[in-house]
């Protein structure tokens, strides 16, 4: 790539910034945002809706004049490489990247839009982007009614950081166990009772069947809220498939993220869970890439923070003239539940968390410290692993993993002190 190519980025988040970043300002690059925010690091929103980091906490690195805000592309021309905007404006491209994100998924409940409709009733909140956690952070007070729809790692934080601003938290939760995805059913088991503690109740193998709302009394009534304007519904229950009804004045969709894909099949690029690309990040047209949580790389859309800057250091050497192939992202969560006022707990996990037939598991837990750790080892290798409330090894265990050593001491991995 040269310095007079011109490479048009869609996506101001992290993925499309740190692309900007490793390219320099010596490239021709032009960052298309849609949020009309100065960046932010998405990850932290749960600690500005807990009300532990003020919203200016979560920047990103000043982009400077690369990055233009509050700009919407609608269409790609990839016969004249121009993307369209909602301004009326258009930016010119030899190299596109789609680092499009994703979307709060809406489920389908009965009472959540009306026939025709699109507006969420007042009280209703996803929680994805810096505007839903300041909306529903202003929906907030001390012994509020909330309920939670979905128990994985977006729910799960959201819920932990309703409980730390005083509201009366209840978390719905189709599946069988908390944060299916990262953690095996023993230490779903310790997170429940972590949860519990700070006096969230929790229902799981719970289905939500719809919403019950009755017409907002405006900006002058007493109706809990943000000021709804007079004849919007405003949500007041959660109704359950057993028939079980819950009271509810905030209620936050935590239900999963889907790609942002839009753009791309209007396009005529190849999309099928996300955007397709090969192992230097191309998708069906080479002038186009794609990167963060609208990609989809040999089969998977990984949708973690340490995927999307990974990808972007990758595209930013093929860019640059440098390629190294992208062979995947080996991705760790770490999330950290509650504050010093109630005493916090700590997750990790990475790989493959659930053992299959042949594999060996280590499992060392310790209920009065709260503490859970659990290693899985196929053949000789590390697979994966999760451990809560002493993260002191993961290091260790995750470089482990990462590098596909064999373990020669799992004990010594999984403590400071050999097992003794």
């Amino acid at each position: 790539m040269t310095s007079d190519q011109r490479v048009v980025v869609i996506g101001g988040g992290l993925a499309g910034l740190r692309l900007a970043q490793r390219l320099g300002p010596a490239a021709a690059v032009t960052v298309l945002g849609e949020e009309t925010h100065a960046p932010y690091n998405r990850v932290l929103l749960a600690e500005v809706l807990a009300g532990r980091y003020a919203p200016e906490v979560t920047a990103l690195p000043a982009p400077g004049p690369v990055l233009r805000r509050g700009v919407r592309a609608v269409r790609v021309d990839r016969a004249e490489r121009v993307v369209h905007c909602d301004d009326g404006t258009v930016a010119r491209y030899d190299t596109l990247v789609l680092a499009t994100g994703s979307n709060a998924v809406l489920p389908p409940l009965r009472g959540l839009f009306e026939p025709e409709g699109r507006e969420l009733p007042d009280g209703v909140h996803a929680f994805r982007t810096m505007d839903d956690c300041l909306a529903l952070s202003a929906a907030l007070r001390p012994g509020v009614r909330a309920v939670v729809i979905g128990g994985g790692l977006l729910g799960v934080s959201a819920t932990r950081a309703l409980a730390a601003r005083g509201a009366q938290v209840v978390l719905a939760q189709q599946g069988e166990h908390l944060m299916e995805r990262q953690l095996d059913a023993g230490a779903s088991a310790l997170l429940h009772t972590h949860l519990t503690s700070l006096g969230v109740e929790i229902h799981t193998e719970c289905r939500v069947r719809g919403l019950t709302t009755s017409a907002a009394r405006g900006s002058g009534g007493s109706a809990p809220g943000n000021g709804a304007a007079l004849g919007q519904r405003r949500v007041t229950g959660v109704e359950l498939a057993d028939g079980y009804r819950l009271d509810a004045d905030v209620v936050v969709l935590a239900c999963g993220v889907r790609p942002r894909t839009g753009l791309a099949q209007a396009a005529g690029l190849e999309v099928r869970k996300g955007i397709v690309v090969d192992d230097h990040l191309r998708t069906s047209d080479p002038r186009i890439h794609a990167i963060g949580d609208c990609a989809e790389h040999d089969g998977q859309v990984y949708g973690l923070a340490g995927a999307a800057l990974e990808q972007a250091d990758a595209l930013a050497t093929v860019l640059t003239g440098a390629p190294a192939p992208y062979t995947g992202t080996r991705a760790l969560t770490r999330l950290t539940l509650g504050g010093a006022e109630n005493g916090s707990l700590d997750l990790a996990a990475f790989g493959e968390t659930t053992a299959l037939p042949g594999d060996d598991v280590v499992r060392l837990a310790d209920a009065t410290r709260r503490t859970y750790r659990k290693v899985v080892v196929r053949g000789d290798r590390l697979v994966g692993g999760v451990l809560l409330g002493e993260l002191s090894t993961v290091g260790a265990l995750a470089r482990t993993w990462e590098g596909g050593e064999a373990p020669h001491d799992l004990f010594h991995l999984l403590t400071d002190d050999g097992g003794h």
